[in-house]
C-alpha cells in the first residue's frame, strides 16, 4: 500500500513567551526565557517558586464568561491554539468532508486545576457533596480534543493521547499515522498543559523532579548540564493542521500555492523510501 503525503498548512500556540505564532517566534529568536516567579498562588513554601506562565492570562480575552467556566485551563489553552492553527490553515469547514476531519489532542495531566478547586470545595463544606455538574467533563484529559471536535464539526476520528512527556508528539504521529493510512484527510492535532498550581508544583517537588533554582530562573532549565537539578514546569498549548497533501492542493491551502504555482513547502512530514524519515518536499 502506498502510504499519503502529509503537510502542515496552519500552526496556533499559546505559551509563556508569545500568545501568537508570530510574537513566540520573535521572542525565541530574541533567546527570552519564560520562567518567572511563580504567580497562580503563594509559593512561599514551596521548594520550586517559579515557573514558566502564560503571562497575563484572562481566559475572558477569548471565552465568554458562560464559556470559559466550563472548561479546565489546559482545555482553554487548547482551544485558543487551535483556533489560530485553524485559521491560518484558512479552511472552510463547510467545504471539506467532516466524516473525514478529526482531532487528536495531547495532555500530561489534563485538569488538575479542576481537581484541585473542587477537591478544596468539597473539604470546604465539610464534606458534603456538592460538586460542579462540570467537574469530570473539565477534568478528563479527552475533553479538549471533545471541545475542538464540537466548534468546527469535525466527525473524523477524536480522541487524546497521555504519555507523560510524549504526550504531543504521540498526538501527532497519531494523527499523521491515520492520513498517511488514508483513515482522514485532516487533523487538528498538538497538545496543551496547565499544571502550574499547588498539586502540580507540590507533586513535582516531591518527586524531586523540577528545579529549584530560585535565584535565577531564566537559566534554570539546563537539559544535559552537569549542574542541571531538574526541568522547569510551564503551561500553555501548540496546534497544527495536518492534512493529506492532494487535499491540501485542491483546496487551495495558503502554504501550499503560491501565484497560481504548487510550492513544495518543507514542512512536509511523510516517508521517503531512499531517504528514511525524510521528505522530498
Amino acid at each position: 500500500m502506498e502510504l499519503k503525503r502529509v503537510v502542515v498548512t496552519g500552526l496556533g500556540t499559546i505559551n509563556p513567551i508569545g500568545k501568537t505564532i508570530e510574537e513566540y517566534w520573535d521572542n525565541l529568536k530574541k533567546g527570552v526565557s519564560g520562567a518567572a516567579p511563580i504567580t497562580r498562588f503563594d509559593a512561599t513554601h514551596f521548594k520550586t517558586k517559579f515557573a514558566c506562565e502564560v503571562k497575563d492570562y484572562n481566559p475572558t480575552d477569548y471565552f465568554d464568561r458562560k464559556e470559559a467556566r466550563k472548561m479546565d485551563m489546559f482545555a482553554q489553552f487548547a482551544m485558543i491554539a487551535a483556533e489560530q492553527a485553524f485559521r491560518d490553515a484558512q479552511i472552510d469547514p463547510q467545504a471539506i468532508d467532516q466524516d473525514m476531519a478529526g482531532v487528536i489532542w495531547g495532555t500530561g495531566i489534563g485538569g488538575i486545576i479542576t481537581f484541585l478547586d473542587e477537591t478544596r470545595s468539597f473539604v470546604k463544606n465539610n464534606e458534603v457533596p456538592r460538586f460542579n455538574p462540570f467537574f469530570i467533563p473539565k477534568m478528563i484529559s479527552d475533553m479538549a480534543a471533545g471541545h475542538i471536535s464540537m466548534k468546527y464539526g469535525f466527525r473524523g476520528p477524536n480522541f487524546g493521547t497521555v504519555s507523560a512527556c510524549a504526550s504531543s508528539t504521540h498526538a501527532i504521529a497519531s494523527a499523521l499515522d491515520l492520513i498517511r493510512l488514508g483513515k482522514a484527510e485532516m487533523f487538528i492535532t498538538g497538545g496543551s498543559e496547565a499544571a502550574i498550581n499547588e498539586a502540580g508544583v507540590g507533586g513535582f517537588n516531591a518527586m524531586q523532579a523540577i528545579s529549584t533554582r530560585n535565584d535565577d530562573p531564566a537559566t534554570a532549565s539546563r537539559p544535559f548540564d552537569k549542574d542541571r537539578d531538574g526541568f522547569v514546569i510551564g503551561e500553555g498549548a501548540g496546534a497544527l493542521v495536518l492534512e493529506e497533501y492532494e487535499h491540501a492542493v485542491k483546496r487551495g491551502a495558503k502554504n501550499l500555492l503560491r501565484t497560481g504555482r504548487v510550492r513544495y513547502d518543507r514542512r512536509c512530514l511523510s516517508h521517503d523510501s531512499s531517504r528514511p524519515g525524510r521528505e522530498r518536499c
